[in-house]
């Protein structure tokens, strides 16, 4: 399996983001690979509860959730893992999802609110390692082109 994690953008990449334009709509395909047991810091109101990290990972959508919400950002699709396809083989994913914002303005109010920095304590503890990979919307239908 691959070394490297990823559990929050590394400073590089988050520029390139708030580089991109803020006012379209932009779609955020999230991958996660949950750890056994949530890690939590020292002293975190979670700490020693003994929380797998899908349970940390669901506190997290219980308490970013309103947030998310509020910025008007919707999930269009969820699904859970089933095989690598086209990929390294020893690379899995537990469950995977796409969230859509209005724009990504959207996107920055979620992430700079006071309780959903709180919020992300729970996604840290929850991850061993993840990818979330923004995308301008295109057209849907039956055709690739």
């Amino acid at each position: 399996m691959t070394n490297r994690t990823y559990i929050d953008p590394s400073p590089a990449n988050f520029a390139a983001f708030k580089d991109l334009p803020r006012d379209e709509p932009i779609a955020m395909l999230n991958l996660l690979l949950y750890r056994d047991h949530a890690e939590y810091p020292e002293g975190h109101e979670h700490a020693g509860k003994g929380w797998s990290g899908r349970r940390a990972y669901q506190e997290y959508g219980k308490t970013s959730g309103p947030i998310f919400a509020r910025v008007g950002g919707t999930i269009v699709w969820r699904g859970t893992f089933q095989a690598m396809v086209t990929g390294p083989d020893d690379r899995v994913w537990h469950d995977g999802f796409i969230a859509q914002y209005a724009n990504a303005g959207a996107f920055f109010d979620m992430i700079k609110d006071p309780d959903y920095q709180l919020a992300v304590a729970n996604r840290t503890a929850a991850l061993a390692d993840s990818r979330l990979i923004r995308f301008a919307p295109g057209k849907v239908g039956e055709a690739f082109g």
